[in-house]
């Protein structure tokens, strides 16, 4: 689904992104996680055809991306949502099917999927609602169902729980993972907090300076090789408490119970 092969990109003429290689499949999910500056966001956006490379090799769904490539009929096949909410002066019903109607989808099926997907993320109640009148929340639902009903076969997340509080963010990373599962579309999911991680998956990959630290299943990324450049991560990424939004007990999720790691390696 996605493959880049020594990709590199400078911004004004510094090295920010180093890919040597790179491979995710179909239906996988892979987070990738680094602190500030580390590339996610720009690694991101080359996968998803928004940001071009100095070199290397990149192909997406098939088709490798060069001058010339048809990036809009890539672009149709693949859905992202960002850090906030950007939703249009309408109703909540409308920004879901903006971008079905775009596509030209026939409206007996916009209706269909745009009612899956408000169910899926609990907003059907809002249907008719301004989608600028909404809490932060709301608006995040919004965007995740508005990707969703395009049924993407790829995904990409831009750390879209960010901004979002704790019981918030904890149900709507149970309900993200439970549409990614069912949907099956292969997601690539940027954060800087590891413990959102298996909310949607296992696989992980740790960029430092540009470069790839690690890649593997969070207990590999959590190994000796890689605790340094996690470290300043983990001190912060305690935040889960006891109970999610919905009174669900969210302990199994917290960093010592998820990735057990030897006290040396904390």
């Amino acid at each position: 689904m996605i493959s880049l092969t020594d990709v590199k990109v400078r911004r004004g003429g510094r090295l920010v992104l180093d890919v040597a290689d790179l491979a995710i499949g179909r239906g996988e999910t892979v987070a990738v996680i680094g602190k500030n500056g580390a590339g996610k966001s720009t690694l991101l956006q080359v996968m998803a055809c928004l940001l071009p490379f100095e070199s290397g090799q990149v192909t997406i769904l098939g088709e490798r991306i060069q001058r010339g490539a048809d990036l809009i009929q890539i672009r149709r096949r693949t859905a992202m949502v960002l850090q906030r909410a950007c939703l249009l002066n309408t109703s909540v019903y409308e920004n879901v099917a903006l971008g079905l109607r775009i596509r030209k989808t026939p409206e007996a099926e916009i209706s269909k999927r745009v009612a899956r997907a408000l169910v899926a993320f609990r907003i059907e109640h809002l249907a008719k609602r301004p989608a600028r009148a909404l809490s932060g929340g709301e608006s995040q639902r919004v965007s995740l169902a508005r990707a969703f009903a395009l049924e993407p076969e790829i995904l990409f997340l831009d750390e879209p729980f960010n901004a979002l509080d704790l019981a918030t963010r904890t149900t709507l990373l149970r309900e993200v993972g439970e549409a990614v599962r069912a949907t099956g579309a292969a997601t690539v999911f940027v954060t800087h907090d590891v413990t959102e991680i298996p909310f949607l998956g296992d696989r992980t990959v740790v960029l430092n300076q540009g470069r790839i630290a690690a890649d593997g299943s969070i207990r590999h990324v959590l190994s000796d090789e890689t605790a340094s450049a996690l470290a300043q991560l983990l001190r912060s990424a305690r935040w889960l408490s006891s109970k999610d939004g919905d009174g669900h007990d969210v302990h199994d999720v917290r960093v010592d119970a998820a990735f057990p790691v030897a006290d040396s390696q904390r």
